[in-house]
């Protein structure tokens, strides 16, 4: 029984030949599923010696190249019909996409720390004071009960942050701790546990649960408590440089993490216990992709699996709805466990603070933790029947407004033609195979009046995909998981959704600190690019072959993001 991860064999990525075959095309801003942008077409990644003077030309020619070469016709037709323009529009200067989160987006002429922490511009005056309540719901930290602040005690007993900020700084994505002495404020550990019993598999097949969760430590590890309350682990990583060698010499050093969990309160860890590094994720156009169609998401994973070509295999997750008791398409989270914003809140809460709320009424406590089962709480009675809790509807709603109307930043410098040759070479090798790059949004029957019926550029299809054995989570032994464990409802430990690039080029001047990919590994683009396999592991040539230029390119299209 291990009570140390050692990142040599746990998280750390592996120092093989293997490990030099699974680079992908993707951007240290494009995250988890990213790897998945390159999906054909040799030629495409062949380096550039310059910018083309003739913009036109280059863009006709990205155009056949993804045609003819790197999109199944069934693919391409999708990706236009969701896009309502053919692709060719899309891949050519679109001033439209300059509001890449259409009309909620806001304009960026100064590029500031509060980049992402701005109301969608089409708030009416009358609705933008539930967008600041949840703003203050959000930013400020929640105490320990008894307080007088009654409308925010409750923290923990067991806990990773007292405030949704500490985790979403300034709106934005986390990082993983710098050093071993860091706290792990912005990135938490989620746990899984191999189903054992036929009657586990079948729940998990069924999406009936999310996971396995373990007997002591549940699914997720929690790093701090309160007075009284073992924390259940410290949360530790030390880095290993990793460097990468172009084609042209250009080396590229990547960090490999070793995460360690010390000091565990509640007993050993099994070894067969699945560890998953997380850091958060940025709060932008949330509310923009909760009102992506469930039928364009799926139609988009029926085209993953009818396709020809074999590398892309995109599924969607089925998940279990928290708060209806029903199967839903997931959609946010690293692994698109969460159907909506409320519940994705709602549970965040929970895990991450040890708030209780309507749809999450229980404590964040294992029966066999006793100190935490018996702590006080800030839960106050609701009436109508409804348990009592520390974070009432009112607030829930406050907050669900908040998230759901942070606007998008509007692109800069799209139509710059450094910036143009890289949406060239992103067309040419495949990139909007997954990452999807427009939607029209309809106008449903909610309050979602800002998001109705918007044009949006969120690049994401939404779906799960592969990222190969480098990125996968491992057991606590330092063990690759089989495929067909599962830990996040129909995710397995390999599989990453598709992150949304929108705003990417704006993450490390919302916070200098900001890393990318699951883990926070990645500090930037290209040692994101580098690090990605399983469905894109084809791309190691292509990416390999850039050369200063084209990396250049590349950088400077996802930067204008």
């Amino acid at each position: 029984m291990n009570t140390t991860m050692n990142t040599t064999n746990v998280f750390k990525a592996k120092a093989s030949a293997s490990f030099y075959t699974s680079f992908v095309i993707k951007t240290t801003l494009l995250k988890p599923a990213f790897g998945i942008l390159c999906v054909l077409s040799l030629s495409a990644c062949q380096p550039m010696d310059s910018v083309s003077d003739d913009v036109s030309e280059n863009e006709k020619s990205a155009i056949n190249n993804a045609d003819n070469q790197t999109l199944t016709s069934e693919r391409l037709q999708t990706i236009e019909t969701l896009a309502g323009v053919p692709m060719q529009q899309l891949a050519s200067f679109d001033p439209q996409e300059v509001k890449q989160g259409g009309d909620t987006g806001i304009s960026i002429s100064i590029s500031s720390a509060e980049s992402y922490s701005k109301p969608s511009s089409n708030l009416t005056a009358s609705r933008k004071g539930h967008f600041f309540i949840g703003n203050a719901f959000f930013r400020q930290p929640w105490v320990i009960a008894p307080a007088s602040t009654d409308s925010r005690d409750g923290l923990g007993a067991l806990f990773n942050v007292a405030a949704c900020q500490s985790c979403h700084v300034k709106d934005g994505r986390g990082h993983a701790p710098m050093t071993s002495d860091d706290d792990a404020d912005s990135l938490l550990i989620r746990l899984a546990m191999p189903a054992t019993t036929d009657e586990q598999r079948q729940q998990l097949q069924n999406s009936l649960i999310e996971k396995v969760v373990h007997p002591m430590y549940g699914g997720q590890l929690q790093d701090r408590g309160i007075q009284g309350v073992p924390a259940e682990a410290r949360i530790a990583v030390q880095w290993t440089d990793k460097p990468v060698t172009f084609a042209d010499g250009h080396i590229e050093t990547l960090r490999a993490p070793t995460f360690n969990l010390t000091k565990p309160g509640y007993g050993a860890f099994d070894d067969d216990l699945m560890v998953s590094p997380r850091v958060a994720l940025p709060m932008i156009g949330l509310g923009l992709l909760e009102q992506i169609p469930d039928e364009a998401i799926k139609k988009q994973a029926v085209d993953n699996k009818n396709s020809t070509n074999g590398d892309i295999s995109g599924k969607f997750n089925w998940v279990m709805d928290p708060q209806t008791g029903k199967h839903a398409l997931g959609r946010f989270g690293w692994k698109a466990g969460q159907t909506k914003l409320i519940t994705q809140n709602q549970s965040a809460f929970n895990e991450d603070m040890g708030l209780t709320s309507n749809i999450r009424p229980h404590e964040s406590c294992m029966p066999t933790q006793t100190a935490c089962m018996n702590a006080t709480t800030g839960a106050d009675e609701q009436g109508n029947g409804k348990p009592p809790v520390e974070v009432n509807d009112e607030v829930a709603k406050f907050v669900e407004f908040y998230t759901r109307n942070l606007a998008v930043p509007h692109r800069r410098d799209a139509d710059d033609k450094l910036v143009l040759a890289g949406k060239k070479r992103f067309y040419d090798m495949g990139c909007q195979s997954c990452h999807t790059p427009r939607y029209q949004l309809p106008k449903t029957d909610d309050d979602h009046l800002e998001q109705h019926g918007q044009v949006i550029y969120p690049y994401t299809d939404l779906l799960l995909h592969d990222m190969g054995d480098d990125l996968a989570d491992r057991t606590i032994a330092g063990k690759l998981p089989a495929k067909d464990i599962q830990v996040e409802f129909l995710a397995n430990s390999y599989e990453w959704r598709t992150p949304a690039l929108w705003g990417i080029g704006l993450a490390q001047t919302v916070d200098p600190q900001a890393t990318f990919l699951h883990d926070g590994r990645a500090r930037t683009l290209m040692e994101a690019v580098l690090w990605h396999g399983g469905e894109a592991q084809k791309q190691q040539q292509k990416v390999l072959k850039l050369d200063k230029q084209g990396r250049t390119e590349l950088n400077a299209f996802l930067q204008s993001l």
